[in-house]
């Protein structure tokens, strides 16, 4: 009976680890670890991503897959991948440069990958606790750099309350964050959960301090403001609208006077416009504009497929003009603005495809429901911040485009399945 007894207990734990739920369960908490990582560092999201794909190997079902690639919402993406791959034939760059730039690309075929996962896995909300966790406690650490500079992990000290990364790629965390958690606050409010409501709003609060007096990008002074204003015509009546707006504007008012942080990153706009202006000056809005107008420029010369993967650096070598510390002569492969970026390389079509891209993923938010307002926010986000930056192309804005359109997107679809299949029983 007691060697049975072993022999049925290692059958069970044999077939619990092939099991594809078992394999499911894995895959959930590699993806967990990814999105948690995130804030904090590129080897270990590339690590926990590779391991996340993996998992999904052994378990998928490989028609049910290639069917659902087949949906505009993954083709598009996959379509952008190709398009970078097939400009490689025509780009005048080196071969090397020509790979290179297919890059930034490869992390939008994982995003039909996350579609697929989540749409059946019920654990997507937990990658959004994880990520705001996750943010939470990088704030944490943002102030405490901001009073003990040598906590940081970066060898230049330049960036205030930084501890891994970079200003911007935290900017975008926080905000996204803070806004995000509007919903659930709202939603709580209108249930009468007064606690858990204050809570989430103390934690959203905290990311607005952390931006006012530590430190803030411009682009996330620019779009935040555009976030708050999707989720009052969603969310919000109008008269809501209104004193929500009057506080908001009082509260604005106060931050500036208090914050000398929040002054100066404000007023750089326009020292560094006149800069540019009247001097020439390399400075970060004039080095902007440059990079525009040069580019539109090389989109003028191929407007229909543009000059293939890889080329951008090449043109903007050939576009220099003087030398020493001037902006005409600064050569860059990124011209810091998405469409643009696409618009270079891949003319008229390459626009299309990305516009594609964002329609159809707005488009798949459009109801109601926490997946559906963090998919929509995380759109709207790259639209508006892909105005300033690549951040389609960009490592750390890429993968919070891609994992937070995958995981919510998911999410989505396994709600329209659920009430689908509701419908039909009742029917």
């Amino acid at each position: 009976m007691t060697t049975l007894a072993r022999e049925t207990t290692a059958q069970m734990l044999w077939r619990r680890v092939h099991s594809p739920t078992a394999w499911g369960e894995t895959a959930d908490l590699f993806a967990i670890l990814t999105v948690a990582s995130l804030p904090w560092s590129t080897s270990l999201t590339a690590i926990f991503n590779a391991a996340f794909l993996i998992c999904m190997v052994p378990f998928l079902d490989w028609k049910a897959f290639l069917q659902s690639l087949t949906r505009p919402i993954c083709a598009a993406p996959i379509g952008l991948f190709l398009l970078a791959l097939a400009g490689t034939l025509w780009s005048d760059a080196a071969w090397g440069a020509r790979l290179y730039a297919v890059g930034p690309t490869v992390k939008l075929l994982v995003l039909p990958v996350l579609l697929y996962h989540f749409q059946r896995s019920p654990r997507g909300h937990w990658m959004f606790i994880a990520f705001l966790v996750s943010c939470a406690l990088l704030s944490v650490m943002s102030w405490l750099v901001a009073f003990y500079p040598d906590l940081t992990l970066k060898a230049d000290h330049l960036e205030r309350g930084i501890f891994v990364k970079n200003y911007i790629d935290q900017s975008q965390e926080f905000a996204l964050c803070a806004v995000a958690l509007a919903y659930p606050i709202v939603l709580l409010l209108r249930q009468k959960r007064y606690r858990l409501a204050a809570l989430l709003t103390a934690l959203a609060l905290s990311f607005f301090v952390n931006m006012v007096f530590v430190v803030v990008s411009r682009t996330a002074l620019v779009t935040i403001p555009i976030m708050f204003g999707v989720f009052a015509l969603l969310h919000l009546r109008w008269r809501h609208i209104a004193i929500i707006s009057v506080a908001l504007l009082a509260g604005a008012a106060i931050a500036w006077q208090a914050s000398p942080q929040l002054r100066k990153t404000t007023d750089t706009f326009v020292s560094d416009y006149t800069r540019y202006v009247e001097k020439g000056e390399p400075t970060s809005m004039g080095l902007r504009l440059e990079f525009w107008r040069k580019s539109l420029g090389f989109f003028a010369e191929a407007p229909i497929k543009g000059h293939g993967t890889g080329s951008t650096r090449g043109l903007f070598e050939q576009a220099k003009t003087g030398s020493g510390y001037r902006a005409s002569a600064e050569v860059i492969g990124n011209p810091h603005n998405q469409t643009l970026n696409v618009a270079v390389q891949w003319g008229v079509i390459g626009i299309a495809v990305l516009l594609a891209i964002w329609i159809l993923h707005l488009l798949l938010f459009r109801g109601d429901g926490l997946a559906c307002w963090i998919g929509l926010l995380v759109v709207v986000q790259n639209i508006f911040t892909s105005l300033f930056n690549s951040h389609l192309f960009d490592f750390h804005e890429g993968w919070m485009y891609v994992i937070g359109v995958g995981v919510a997107g998911g999410m989505v679809i396994r709600e329209q399945q659920r009430a689908a299949k509701v419908g039909a029983a009742g029917s």
